[in-house]
């Protein structure tokens, strides 16, 4: 069992008796080993038709992930959610077995006028995850913590492998990197409870010590690429 588990409900109905037992509880520590860094843009870049586009990003635990591109400019939608597994499988409960294929993954929608998925794999890289940590990610271990990028075509792919490439050839981390490129995946919706977490509980002691550090990350490093106000799944009324 991941180490989030022991501060955070697994089902919605206890999400209110987890964040009120939560606050008695200390931070448990951040485990990334690579600090964020502003990367070298990507020398291959996306060639995207107008219109919106989505691309899926797995970095651990969703709600860092998720929190990561809601604040970033051109991002008009982040889902948490599950990909690499089947549909029957997608539930918190069961992917959180590690035997599903699923791993936590966020489906990010975006306009490439405004920033183009080579773009999104650069923040990605530098501020939502250590890509070098094998089937984990901060203090969460299982396969479905893995890092992973699901191309939804060729080129995306192809932007992909290239850009880890020159992360690597650059010598960017201590290790190789150990994302994992899994295309022709589909992507299931996490439930509810799970989405806009960051945006919603930044006080949580998970959040604070593990995910907030990555915003915080974002809006330093790429000042220019990032927004105060997310964009949320469950937009308050009007």
């Amino acid at each position: 069992m991941a180490r989030r588990d022991l501060i955070r409900p697994i089902f919605g109905a206890a999400l209110g008796l987890g964040l009120a037992a939560a606050v008695l509880m200390p931070r448990l520590p951040a485990f990334a080993e690579a600090a964020p860094r502003r990367l070298p843009e990507a020398a291959t870049r996306s060639s995207e038709a107008p219109g919106h586009h989505v691309a899926i990003f797995a970095g651990g635990c969703f709600w860092g992930v998720q929190g990561v591109f809601q604040h970033v400019r051109g991002v008009s939608g982040a889902v948490s959610g599950y990909a690499g597994g089947a549909r029957a499988d997608a539930d918190y409960r069961t992917v959180s077995g590690g035997g599903t294929g699923h791993a936590e993954a966020v489906e990010v929608t975006y306009d490439p006028a405004v920033i183009r998925y080579d773009e999104l794999l650069r923040i990605f890289f530098s501020v939502a995850l250590d890509p070098t940590q094998v089937d984990r990610q901060g203090p969460d271990q299982g396969r479905q913590y893995r890092s992973a990028l699901f191309p939804r075509d060729a080129g995306q792919a192809q932007v992909a492998r290239a850009y880890i490439a020159q992360l690597d050839a650059a010598k960017t981390y201590a290790r190789p990197i150990a994302t994992r490129i899994e295309p022709e995946a589909s992507f299931y919706p996490a439930e509810s409870y799970h989405q806009d977490f960051l945006a919603l509980h930044p006080d949580h002691p998970y959040i604070a010590a593990n995910d907030a550090p990555k915003l915080d990350a974002l809006m330093r490093l790429f000042p220019e690429r990032a927004t105060p106000e997310p964009v949320l799944v469950n937009r308050p009324p009007a």
